[in-house]
């Protein structure tokens, strides 16, 4: 596969799954935690808590596959420990993959628009499932923002730039790369693309 990566085709495969289109500053908004043992997701959401831009919070995850951890309770106890309240976090825990944070979340998507708060998905910065799992599942939304982290994986951030070189970098790219279109061209995963600054349903 590293030999088939020409520069062109890296560049082309890392701004196809980079999910960024962040909120307008100062902007209230509903942060939706995709499922993950990540750090960074939780203190990007604290932050914006903190700065009075994320009154309501959306965790979501069901048992880790690597380490037996339930995500969306997780992810509420250290949003809770960096002073996020109880009741401006909602949580869904029996979710197993992208898709089902979505659809078993949906209720607290729902609310978020009835609030009229615009939706920011935080995810790894290179998981475009997260976004067409939106525009699929989520169809009310209409529009809506990301925020992309670079996650940790064996002691090593996956950045935009180190992906081909990383070993977990490098599979999950190329597996978001290849199974998103794939998925949107057999009809399974709704398409989606960035208009002004935010992503829409195509």
């Amino acid at each position: 596969m590293t030999g088939d990566l020409t520069p062109e085709r890296i560049d082309r495969m890392t701004a196809f799954v980079d999910i960024t289109a962040p909120p307008p500053a100062g902007s209230p908004v509903a942060v939706f935690i995709f499922g993950t043992n990540q750090i960074a997701p939780i203190e990007i959401a604290a932050e914006r808590y903190a700065a009075g831009l994320a009154p309501l919070i959306i965790v979501t995850g069901g048992i880790n596959r690597h380490d037996g951890r339930v995500e969306g309770p997780w992810l509420r106890g250290e949003l809770a420990a960096r002073g996020v309240p109880a009741d401006g976090i909602r949580v869904e825990s029996t979710s197993a993959n992208t898709e089902q944070n979505v659809i078993n979340a949906r209720p607290f998507i729902l609310e978020a628009i009835d609030a009229g708060l615009p939706l920011v998905a935080v995810s790894k910065w290179y998981h475009r499932r997260a976004i067409n799992a939106l525009a699929t599942h989520a169809p009310e939304l209409g529009r809506w923002y990301a925020i992309g982290y670079e996650p940790i994986y064996a002691g090593r951030a996956i950045t935009r730039e180190n992906w081909p070189t990383h070993p977990d970098g490098l599979k999950r790219v190329v597996r978001e790369s290849g199974e998103v279109p794939r998925r949107i061209a057999d009809g399974t995963l709704a398409d989606a693309t960035i208009e002004d600054g935010a992503w829409r349903h195509v």
